[in-house]
């Protein structure tokens, strides 16, 4: 019997770690904004979005977006980027 065809996933969960080294886990981005050559990157975006709606509907300022990673992935290595720029320094 034949199998039904896969159905394609709404969301993307994202992994985001503001400026103040909290974090949030499992933050939605529609699927169909994504790929292409920009890969990942209007992810950020939507979620930079999301938290100004958040922040001017709550009153509070919304924090800045340090890094982004899809969730279930490993977390990108920051000290590989800062040994890098101690090296080219």
């Amino acid at each position: 019997m034949a199998r039904k065809p896969a159905t394609r996933a709404e969301f993307s969960f994202f992994d985001v770690i503001y400026e103040d080294d909290s974090q949030r886990s499992n933050r939605r981005v529609p699927s169909d904004i994504l790929g292409g050559l920009d890969g990942d990157a209007p992810a950020k975006a939507f979620i930079e979005q999301q938290d100004r709606e958040i922040a001017e509907k709550s009153g509070i300022a919304p924090l800045a977006v340090k890094i982004i990673w899809r969730s279930g992935t490993k977390r990108p290595d920051e000290t590989k980027k800062a040994r890098y720029a101690a090296l080219t320094d």
